[in-house]
């Protein structure tokens, strides 16, 4: 693990310049006829997923699930983060400063496509969530059938006393009716309360639904979902409802109160509650949800408290490999999850959660100031993070969150946050805004100029994968992502751009079209 404040900075260097140019692959070699290939407007290419900086128990049970499953690293890695947190969120908040305090609550987007197995990697996860759910409710099957009698009891009673109100009216027997009010006001306030049952994990469920939950059910709960389109393109994000949505989204995030008023049911507070989102969403999806609401969804901050992660795919290269008869990290990883849901958690007698705070050490506290203050500095204009400001300044408070969860799963919700924690956590924040900056750069590029990057970064992958200089048109046009660059008219026009700047060649041979690579590419050249 990379230790103190050299690799906090590190961490934000690479964060901000994009990633080192990678080793030559073998047989490759400069060619004197090749022209200097012209750099690019944005690197496309990501920086490796910062593995070493978690924590041994969630990095080993990371490591043993992607070599079966063989998805995206980052893929991995989220999942294990999005039920950390779903499991610690009630337990613990964190304090960087005296007049700053907040939530332990991460949210986590994938971009990736269709099929990338982000189900089958969370089912690792979280299904130990799921087990928990069960017993609980099981266990509270008599607690709810006595409710349930309760309930009953109580309703009668109260028809009868609203039925000898309406008898009184009718009677013209007005302190009657007055008594009787007096009683069904005191009747009102002996109603019994449901039993309160941890149920987490919420599905897709719409934010009005989301907030009903958390206030009146189980004040600490979950979204993961692989169909981050469902609430993206929900009707809560319409025209009409949007602002509010995102609002609503934005204040539980926050921990923050909110007060629901309905007009055909009751109406509830929600406050004190912690809400985890862990999502995937396709690409397509994600850009159509930013033509209709981008400039709202970045504005209003909704998208910058997500930690992004835009992850190469690693589909045509998971060949099969048997399942091994023993999961050991994955276990042990469990295990501690397990401890967490098992702790009580700190619910007040109003349903909303008090949990324990957990301090910064001196020395943390320390980095914590250095990378925010680092961070602070290139919001300024011309800055390397001027353009994606919003994330930015929501990272150094999501760093100390995920060093929370980092100190919770290693040691307990008790005792102070250490330096080499939170440097793990640094390294780890500023990888994903390094990855906000790499998508939201690349969105905000007019699309003829983004299909040539885009193009340009899948074949040099492809190319260094093969251990190739040359792909034929063909294979582009059935394996390249995204999708839209097999279409013959915009893979024409971006590899004609690409032709232009000196980064490929395009030969023909009867039928066969075939693009060769500047070697430059392949060898640590400018790309």
């Amino acid at each position: 693990l990379i230790r103190g404040a050299d690799a906090v900075g590190f961490a934000l260097r690479a964060a901000m310049e994009g990633p080192a140019p990678a080793p030559s692959p073998a047989g490759t070699h400069r060619e004197d006829a090749w022209p200097e290939p012209q750099p690019l407007i944005v690197p496309l290419t990501p920086e490796p997923y910062p593995l070493d900086a978690l924590p041994p128990v969630i990095r080993d049970a990371v490591s043993e699930v992607q070599a079966y499953v063989k998805a995206p690293t980052a893929m991995v890695a989220t999942s294990a983060l999005s039920a950390l947190s779903a499991a610690a969120q009630g337990l613990v908040d964190v304090r960087r400063d005296p007049k700053l305090e907040g939530t332990t609550s991460v949210w986590t987007l994938v971009i990736a496509p269709s099929g990338e197995r982000k189900t089958t990697v969370d089912g690792y996860f979280t299904k130990i969530i799921y087990t928990y759910e069960s017993a609980e409710a099981e266990k509270a099957k008599p607690l709810l059938e006595k409710y349930k009698a309760t309930l009953t009891a109580w309703e009668s009673a109260r028809s009868g006393i609203a039925e000898k109100i309406k008898r009184s009216a009718k009677d013209n027997k007005p302190d009657q009716v007055k008594e009787e009010t007096q009683r069904l006001q005191a009747w009102e306030k002996e109603k019994p309360k449901a039993p309160r049952v941890p149920r987490i994990m919420l599905g897709d469920a719409t934010p009005e639904a989301l907030a009903h939950a958390l206030a009146t059910e189980w004040p600490s709960g979950a979204i993961i979902s692989n169909e981050a389109g469902v609430i993206l393109g929900s009707h809560a994000m319409g025209k009409d409802s949007i602002t509010r949505s995102l609002g609503r989204y934005d204040s539980i995030w926050d921990g923050g109160t909110l007060r629901t008023i309905r007009m055909t049911g009751p109406s509830f507070t929600f406050q004190g509650a912690r809400l985890t989102m862990g999502l995937q969403v396709q690409d397509e999806t994600f850009r159509e949800f930013f033509e209709k609401n981008g400039k709202l969804a970045r504005g209003i901050g909704f998208m910058a408290r997500f930690l992004i992660a835009w992850p190469e795919s690693t589909q045509g290269t998971r060949l099969f490999t048997k399942a091994p008869e023993h999961w050991p990290a994955l276990a042990a990883y469990n295990r501690r999850i397990q401890d967490l849901l098992e702790t009580p958690a700190p619910v007040m007698d109003d349903g909303g959660l008090q949990p324990a705070v957990l301090d910064l050490s001196p020395e943390a506290k320390d980095l914590w100031e250095d990378f925010h203050d680092a961070i602070e500095r290139e919001l300024r204009v011309g800055g390397e993070l001027e353009n994606v400001k919003d994330v930015a300044s929501k990272i150094a408070d999501n760093a100390v969150r995920i060093a929370a969860l980092f100190h919770v799963i290693e040691y307990g919700a008790a005792g102070a946050i250490g330096p080499e924690t939170f440097t793990g956590a640094a390294h780890l924040a500023a990888w994903h805004l390094g990855e906000s900056k790499r998508f939201f750069g690349e969105l905000a590029l007019p699309d003829d100029v983004a299909d040539s990057a885009r193009l340009d970064a899948w074949l040099v992958d492809y190319c260094r994968k093969e251990r190739v200089g040359h792909v034929g048109r063909r294979t582009i046009q059935q394996y390249a992502t995204p999708a839209h660059l097999r279409k013959k008219e915009r893979l024409t026009a971006a590899l004609e751009a690409l032709e232009e700047a000196g980064r490929v060649r395009l030969t023909t041979n009867g039928k066969m079209k075939t693009v060769h690579l500047n070697p430059a590419l392949l060898s640590g050249g400018n790309v």
